[in-house]
């Protein structure tokens, strides 16, 4: 499709919503990045794998970077992280990764967010621009994302997003240390609301 050929393969475009801005994570946000993860520590770790002892170092970001970039080149998986409209203050991440094509045509969510920002309709909007992107410019089908049951508010968030839950997934992902059972969320185009236009740039 057209605006799938416009996204240049080593490239993503930027996402606008009404009070957020997602970009392509970059070699100078490490310092906000670092800053942000550190101080939300606490917060994070029960929901992420196992952090590493270089977790928040210089070399392992960087080894992040190109992971994200050989990913987007094969339009497997688009990493973004997510500022204020005016792209100045760093508040978390989000990924929609795991994109198959094919007769499957679906992608899967994952998305963090830091500490001093939760709880304020920022990941919400972040999650509407990021579904626009999926299914109105990629043509996915579906999406899926996946939360431990006793993380409420991911929960309540796919759920305001508009995502139904499908079922359990039986020790599915390593979190902290162990495997956990997940609950499985998915959204499909149709499910949609019509919204506003989804707005990119290069």
């Amino acid at each position: 499709m057209a605006f799938l050929d416009w996204v240049q393969p080593a490239t993503q475009p930027v996402l606008t919503g009404p009070g957020v801005l997602l970009r392509s994570p970059r070699s100078a946000d490490y310092e906000a990045w670092r800053e942000l993860r550190g101080r939300s520590r606490a917060f994070l770790t029960p929901w992420e794998p196992s952090w590493t002892e270089d977790e928040l170092g210089r070399t392992a970001y960087r080894l992040r970077l190109r992971r994200y970039r050989l990913d987007a080149r094969q339009r497997t998986s688009y990493t973004y992280f997510v500022f204020d409209r005016e792209g100045s203050v760093l508040m978390g991440g989000l990924t929609l990764g795991r994109i198959q094509r094919g007769v499957a045509q679906t992608g899967t969510l994952g998305y963090w967010m830091g500490q001093p920002y939760a709880g304020r309709g920022v990941m919400s909007q972040a999650v509407a621009v990021v579904c626009g992107f999926a299914f109105d410019v990629l043509g996915l089908h579906r999406l899926e994302a996946a939360c431990l049951p006793r993380n409420g508010a991911s929960i309540r968030l796919l759920e305001k997003s508009g995502f139904s839950r499908e079922g359990h997934l039986r020790q599915y992902l390593k979190i902290a240390g162990v495997w956990e059972d997940h609950l499985l969320f998915s959204l499909l185009a149709e499910d949609r609301a019509p919204g506003r236009a989804l707005s990119l740039t290069a």
